[in-house]
């Protein structure tokens, strides 16, 4: 018998308050090589802000993240097993594994598109400026934009933009791709372009978790769904389980208001 190989991403007992206000209430999850697993719920469920405990963009008080069985962010310490955190250089090298994708585009207005990829691959990854110049003209032209390779932000459409921006955190090469709501500042006529940019990067294998309201999008391209809820996983599984069979009240809500896109019993 095969063994299961072990998850890419683990979660565990995941925490995080601000203030008196406890936003995740222990998160557990596991996202394997290849999986694209999306976090759907209302908003302030906490989906957001485990995107970014997972990058260390906040830090949280209480459980573990392990990115390839390497806790991210912290260590554990004495005979007393303190959480102390990494330092920097640590952290920031533990980024570069786990690419993300943003609300708004976080482009630099000042740099062509190919500029914005190229700088993480010559700050971050070393590589000599003429190896970034190919390898960002190589995803510009994987996301449908080789002719917009030296124009600025502001010559380009929300749409385009976020491709771009995809394209960036592609170019990193991580081994886990982080989508936060990345349709929800553009236009309806241009979330298609983006989605579809998202729906071929699955097929090639990225590893992806994504938070996303874009239903179809989800039933269509997620492997693994999982619903929170105030802060903790209220229902997880099969697209077709979670969607078609909601187990809680809350699910059964939620999903409603999508009832026409899906085309479902919720």
């Amino acid at each position: 018998m095969v063994a299961k190989p072990a998850p890419l991403l683990q979660a565990r007992g995941v925490k995080k308050t601000f203030g008196q206000l406890q936003i995740l209430k222990g998160i557990d999850l596991d996202v394997y090589q290849g999986q694209v697993v999306a976090l759907i719920g209302a908003s302030g469920s906490g989906k957001t802000t485990f995107l970014r405990c997972i990058n260390l963009l906040e830090e949280y008080e209480g459980g573990e993240i392990l990115l390839d069985g390497e806790q991210i962010g912290y260590r554990i310490e004495g005979e007393a097993q303190r959480r102390r955190r990494l330092g920097e250089t640590q952290v920031s090298a533990q980024r570069a594994r786990i690419g993300m994708v943003f609300q708004s585009f976080n482009l630099f207005p000042h740099m062509t598109a190919a500029q914005n990829i190229m700088l993480g691959l010559t700050k971050v990854r070393g590589k000599p400026k003429a190896e970034a110049h190919d390898i960002a003209r190589h995803w510009l032209a994987r996301v449908g934009l080789a002719d917009r390779s030296d124009h600025y932000p502001y010559q380009l459409s929300g749409g385009q933009q976020q491709r771009v921006a995809i394209a960036r955190a592609v170019a990193m090469e991580p081994r886990l791709l982080l989508f936060d709501e990345v349709t929800s500042a553009l236009d309806p006529e241009l979330v298609a372009e983006v989605l579809a940019v998202m729906q071929d990067l699955a097929k090639s294998g990225m590893t992806m978790l994504l938070v996303s309201h874009e239903m179809l999008f989800v039933r269509q391209v997620a492997d693994h769904v999982i619903f929170m809820d105030a802060g903790v996983v209220a229902q997880s599984g099969r697209p077709a389980e979670v969607f078609e069979n909601p187990a809680t009240p809350r699910l059964q809500q939620f999903l409603g208001r999508f009832h026409g896109i899906l085309g479902t019993a919720a």
